[in-house]
């Protein structure tokens, strides 16, 4: 029997509907004080990807092993429209997680927000603009290997690693922030200067990607700021590893270790919502 069911909906964002899918579990379901709502934004450089990309990353393990529901969202790609498109998509989304937390039976104190690459960067933009407009709060967040940088790190000059590189990273970047004059935090993360009272985190990253030090000092400065955080760091992986050879040794302990984490974020974190006034 299907461990999970999966919806497809479309809600409103600025100026647009947006596509959404809903992952729930179906059988050994947790009450609802005990299920946590994962917000998991796909990757694709922000300029491709679609939700469906949930099916072999990360989060439907968490439905299928964990009771979590998850939520997927895909959000407009720079290709059709730049910055700030898909960050008010993403936020959208999680407004919606957050005001059906009681139909989906998810407790809108164990809201998580999550991505890989550009889901990853999507995921620090996002806490920042949600812990900035005090609108929802989040519990955790998993920004996996984040693109976060549009400026040359140590890592992403002159890199030459496979699936991503610097000659595509410039180029994603440059699609992204087409017309954007002021770059802010929301734009590219690693542009903060104010890590406090952002949620926890847990990440993993290559040595040999282009996002292996811009990810390190995310997590120094979420550290720096008081914040719970911390990374894993795999020798010789490069970009998206886990994605492309899940089934080789090293990547299933990463992925053992990530659900571990996730498992410890959903007992021991947790973040209120407002009461609606």
């Amino acid at each position: 029997m299907k461990k999970y069911a999966v919806e497809k909906r479309r809600i409103p964002s600025t100026g647009r509907d947006v596509k959404i899918l809903i992952f729930r579990p179906v059988s050994a379901k947790k009450p609802p004080e005990e299920t946590t709502g994962i917000l998991w934004i796909h990757g694709g450089g922000y300029a491709t990807g679609v939700a469906e990309m949930a099916y072999f990353s990360r989060p439907l393990a968490l439905v299928k092993k964990y009771g979590a529901v998850v939520v997927c969202v895909s959000y407009r790609l720079s290709v059709e429209a730049p910055y700030p498109a898909a960050l008010e998509d993403c936020y959208s989304a999680l407004l919606w997680l957050k005001d059906n937390a009681d139909i989906l039976g998810v407790n809108d104190s164990r809201l998580m927000v999550g991505g890989e690459s550009a889901g990853g960067g999507l995921t620090a933009a996002l806490c920042m603009y949600a812990r900035d407009r005090g609108e929802v709060n989040i519990a955790y967040q998993m920004p996996l290997y984040p693109m976060l940088d549009d400026r040359d790190t140590d890592s992403s000059r002159n890199n030459h690693a496979p699936v991503w590189n610097t000659k595509r990273n410039h180029e994603a970047w440059k699609l992204y922030l087409k017309g954007v004059n002021d770059i802010t935090p929301y734009a590219a993360p690693a542009r903060q200067t104010d890590y406090s009272n952002l949620p926890p985190a847990y990440t993993f990253v290559g040595d040999i990607e282009p996002f292996y030090c811009e990810t390190l000092t995310y997590i120094n400065n979420l550290k720096k700021a008081g914040v719970d955080a911390s990374v894993d760091v795999y020798p010789g992986w490069f970009h998206a590893y886990d994605m492309f050879l899940p089934f080789t040794k090293k990547a299933k302990e990463a992925i053992a270790k990530f659900e571990k984490m996730y498992l410890y974020a959903a007992e021991h974190y947790s973040a209120a919502q407002k009461p609606h006034l």
